[in-house]
């Protein structure tokens, strides 16, 4: 079996990746739009992530066509649960999600994915301490969420149920993050990408299997689809999960996750120019104490993220 190239360090200024950490996090939050727009069309929450990774696989198939097998039984086991949490059960989560809320709750309710991350890993490792501040921001950020739930309910008369799934869409997405780690020292980004997406599609076909009925082949020759699969595939996957790869290798996960809290506002912006999602006081509130309370939480936990290495 071919060896595969070990992950390499990136050289010249720091300031590519700071923009590419910002490009990656836009592209995230512009992503709920495109969303959005394809529901909207009529196709469905499983179908818009197939069609998504199946064009986003073919397109890192080009780029990286070998080798097809990882190093190791384990490892590949690994890749299959990086396709079920960082792929399949995370975007249908969230791309069912935004049928029920909108697009800004979801979007908020997902960044709290690191903050997520770093409390499974306080649980599991009994040695880790968790600093005041950042359970005092977690605190923040959960009484943002209830805020931005109720905000849902009270404004447009939803069940929560859409914000649920976006919470359950957070906590996929920290185990992806805490599996991906090992295999970030050992593969390189397209392989892990492509993998990803390789898992993420297999893993999703029982969702298709149970949908009752699937649209009809001629959306998809709507331009207004075309270009919106094109956007979540190719900049809001492709490019956005290897920018924010070589992001999180070149400056660390703590300090690349605070890049992070610009998707829900580019959403924010977003939805409401072109959606015209009505936010209320109540819900301006829920994104505030979220925000705060994650910054704060990725700032206390610092110290914690040294002492794991």
């Amino acid at each position: 079996m071919p060896r595969l190239p070990l992950t390499r360090k990136f050289s010249g200024s720091s300031l590519r990746y700071h923009i590419g950490a910002i490009l990656a996090a836009s592209a995230w939050g512009a992503a709920f739009i495109s969303t959005k727009v394809l529901l909207q069309h009529g196709l469905s929450a499983v179908e818009i992530y197939v069609l998504r990774f199946v064009i986003a696989y073919v397109f890192t198939l080009c780029i990286c066509p070998t080798p097809m097998w990882s190093r190791s039984i384990k490892d590949e086991l690994l890749f299959v649960l990086c396709g079920v949490c960082g792929g399949s059960v995370y975007f249908i989560a969230e791309n069912t999600a935004c049928v029920y809320t909108m697009v800004t709750n979801v979007s908020l309710i997902v960044t709290l994915s690191p903050l997520i991350t770093t409390l499974i890993v306080a649980v599991a490792y009994k040695d880790v301490h968790l600093p005041r501040g950042f359970v005092l921001g977690s605190l923040i950020a959960f009484l943002g969420v209830a805020c931005v739930i109720f905000n849902s309910s009270f404004v447009v008369k939803v069940k929560p149920f859409g914000d649920l799934l976006a919470l359950l869409a957070a906590v996929s997405f920290s185990i992806y993050t805490l599996v991906l780690k090992p295999l970030n020292a050992v593969y390189n980004s397209w392989f892990i990408t492509r993998k990803t997406f390789a898992y993420g599609v297999i893993t999703a076909l029982p969702f298709m299997a149970l949908e009752p009925e699937h649209s009809s082949w001629r959306v998809l020759l709507n331009h207004e689809v075309i270009i919106n699969l094109v956007l979540l595939s190719v900049i809001a996957s492709v490019l956005a999960y290897v920018l924010w790869a070589q992001t999180v290798k070149r400056m660390g996960e703590v300090k690349a996750g605070n890049y992070l809290y610009l998707s829900p506002l580019v959403t924010l912006v977003m939805s409401a120019l072109l959606l015209h999602e009505h936010i209320s006081i109540v819900g301006y509130t829920g994104c505030a104490l979220i925000m705060a309370g994650v910054i704060l939480s990725e700032k206390m936990s610092q110290r914690a993220s040294r002492k794991l290495g």
